[in-house]
């Protein structure tokens, strides 16, 4: 399994660099060799277990990213409990929530925010201490970990059971209260193997990490997907376009993921003087549909064309894009090694032929046990002969390619006809005063749903309400076309850059 393999190396290879991690409060970067790696994370061990914390008990992660997170991470799993990162965004009330559904016993949080989240910690019968660390410096953790030995982590085994639950991660709650997706030791093992076969994995990869490490893009997909290769990761605290792009072309990085809004500030910060990539192996890019503009900029920019993929925090990793071979343009690719995956009537189950649009379904040993002590759910989620229902639409072209269609939830149907928002937001990306776009379905008493675009102006531009709709009637069947045009000054989005439908229905559907 992984934590095995990630053992493995941390002995075999000792002395090679495993993270080197880029603070602006750092003189210097911090260099974690691969036996240093093995040698923190059983000390970690070690002061876990003098804590209480054993098999099954949940540990929150409410850090910064920074070496402490990753230490800590690794060592719970590897202790059997269930990593339970969080985003530090979070307000108190949303982190009670949290914490109180997962029963965690151990919190770790970051010492800025000590006065803003102790309140929400009072009153948690499971919570036995919570210890806030100052990440500015490794100094606070040091202090945790330095009185103990990695012999006082002695005996304990790396976890055998493949269906035991390693890692708890939250979902946005879009549609109620959010769910704590469980992977199991057995689920994050089959999908690095699956990336590893696909995207072709090397020992001497370097990886530049610019994403965050409390959602599986940055922590499983980006992180794990380098230490199960014994590759070398170069870890930015935060991103940043001009630092990022600088280590790209002056270091050897071979392999670097982003998110769409990442890959839009490295062109916009290239814009003047575009540079290549050509010499990196693997440039990625997901948690959000990748437009069309920006796949063609960043070729135009660095040479380089984004390889496009697909997953979920319940899955991981589901469809890419080939490392060798034909990437599509707004395509999201084919399914991984050991995944399959399905497009059905989401009214019916039956299956769908190509081109026909319908529910994205998937199975394989990636896809996640259950929501966290929520049995029905759990049920609901999965149909009678295995397949996760994912609530994502899309359809597969005859030679076997996925393009994604948009949410379930957010299809728009009006006036009996079904309108999937990302058809419009193609049209409002190619207008010139159109620096980005949402298109979100409200209740009309005529229509059933009143289209609405949201939008925000190209910098120096204006656009009125009405020339969008003129834009859109003239590309688009006329009940595609929105009713209603709002403009914002940006559009709210999650640390992954992905746009927030529900603020925006909440907010434009009242």
């Amino acid at each position: 399994m992984f934590l095995d393999t990630l053992q493995q190396f941390c002995l075999r290879q000792s002395n090679k660099i495993a993270i080197e991690f880029v603070d602006e409060h750092f003189a210097r970067a911090k260099r974690v060799r691969y036996g240093e790696l093995e040698q923190i994370v059983l000390r970690t061990m070690a002061m876990l277990r003098v804590r209480g914390v054993g098999p099954g008990d949940r540990v929150a992660i409410q850090l910064p990213k920074c070496l402490p997170f990753v230490y800590l991470h690794l060592a719970v799993m590897r202790l059997g409990a269930i990593s339970l990162p969080l985003n530090t965004g979070y307000p108190a009330r949303e982190l009670a929530y949290f914490l109180g559904d997962a029963g965690a016993r151990l919190y770790f949080g970051d010492a800025a925010a000590q006065d803003a989240v102790s309140p929400a910690l009072a009153g948690l019968p499971a919570l036995t201490e919570a210890i806030f660390l100052d990440c500015t410096s490794n100094a606070d953790f040091d202090k945790l970990v330095d009185p103990l030995l990695p012999e006082d982590a002695a005996g304990i085994r790396t976890p055998a059971d493949p269906d035991a639950t390693c890692l708890m991660i939250y979902t946005s709650g879009t549609t109620g209260q959010p769910k704590g997706a469980e992977l199991t030791h057995g689920n994050l093992t089959a999908n690095l193997a699956s990336l590893h076969e696909a995207w072709g994995w090397q020992n001497d990869d370097v990886l530049l990490h610019v994403l965050p490490i409390f959602h599986v893009h940055g922590l499983v997909v980006a992180l794990h997907g380098a230490l199960n290769a014994g590759a070398t990761t170069v870890m930015h605290r935060r991103f940043d376009p001009a630092q990022a792009l600088a280590t790209l072309v002056q270091r050897p990085c071979s392999v670097f993921m982003g998110v769409p809004t990442i890959h839009r500030r490295l062109v916009d910060a290239a814009a003047a003087n575009p540079v290549s990539l050509r010499h990196l192996r693997l440039i990625t890019s997901g948690s959000d549909r990748l437009p069309d503009d920006l796949f063609a900029a960043f070729e135009a920019t660095f040479g380089y064309r984004l390889l496009e993929r697909y997953g979920m925090s319940e899955t991981s990793m589901l469809i890419s894009n080939p490392l060798h071979g034909e990437r599509r343009v707004g395509a999201v690719g084919l399914p991984l090694p050991g995944v399959e995956v399905r497009i059905v009537d989401p009214e019916t189950g039956a299956l769908l032929p190509a081109d026909t649009v319908g529910e994205v379904q998937v199975r394989g040993a990636n896809v996640f046990k259950g929501y966290w002590r929520q049995p029905e759910k759990s049920a609901a989620a999965f149909t009678a002969d295995g397949w996760f229902r994912t609530g994502d639409l899309g359809m597969c072209a005859p030679d076997g390619y996925y393009t994604l269609k948009g949410r379930s939830k957010d299809l728009i149907i009006s006036g009996g006809f079904n309108v999937y928002p990302p058809e419009v937001e193609l049209v409002l990306a190619d207008h010139p005063a159109v620096a980005a776009s949402a298109v979100i379905g409200c209740p009309d008493a005529e229509w059933g749903e009143r289209i609405v675009a949201v939008v925000v102006a190209a910098p120096g531009m204006t656009v009125s309400e009405q020339e969008i709709i003129d834009y859109c009637r003239a590309h688009l069947v006329h009940y595609k076309a929105p009713r209603t045009v709002v403009f914002v000054a940006d559009l709210p989005r999650n640390a992954m850059g992905k746009v927030q439908k529900a603020e925006l229905r909440q907010q434009f559907c009242a």
